[in-house]
């Protein structure tokens, strides 16, 4: 089902099979769950709002964002849990828990966790956003830009 959308069990997103990308490999930590997408990212952050601290169990998310075409999930689907609605949601492995992605922008975009790529991507993130809510105990060190919220809002 090319271009599909993520429902619950047996329908799963695809990636474009007529691509000459290099598609790179993830999956959970049971490896129950796998997926392939293309390094063809748009974006790359470093998230530090609650939300993402509480679903990676860590100071902050690193993810990368690409258009939901070119992302697919190989194994396990049927095994996903899904938080959210069929538009925008995190898909989780239902037997170890691990975030795998999350599905944004209307549907549009996923953003991958990149701790669950087994591949390195070509992209590495840019940005750190919502630090205006990081963990406390937590310092950013790096020389990255940091966002009290997102990017794209006059958050500095």
């Amino acid at each position: 089902m090319a271009g599909g959308k993520i429902l619950r069990e047996e329908q799963v997103v695809t990636a474009s099979a007529n691509s000459n990308e290099m598609i790179l490999t993830g999956e959970c930590f049971c490896r129950d769950v796998r997926y392939e997408v293309a390094d063809a990212f748009a974006y790359a952050l470093n998230c530090h709002c609650s939300n993402c601290r509480r679903t990676t169990g860590s100071a902050f998310k690193p993810f990368a964002g690409i258009v939901r075409e070119k992302f697919t999930v190989t194994s396990g689907a049927d095994g996903l849990l899904i938080y959210g609605d069929e538009i925008t949601h995190d898909a989780h492995c239902g037997r170890c828990g691990s975030l795998l992605y999350s599905q944004v922008r209307n549907g549009a975009y996923v953003h991958v966790t990149m701790g669950t790529l087994r591949d390195a991507p070509s992209i590495r993130p840019t940005a750190h956003i919502f630090v205006g809510s990081k963990a406390p105990w937590y310092a950013i060190l790096d020389d990255l830009p940091q966002y009290q919220e997102h990017v794209t809002q006059d958050g500095e």
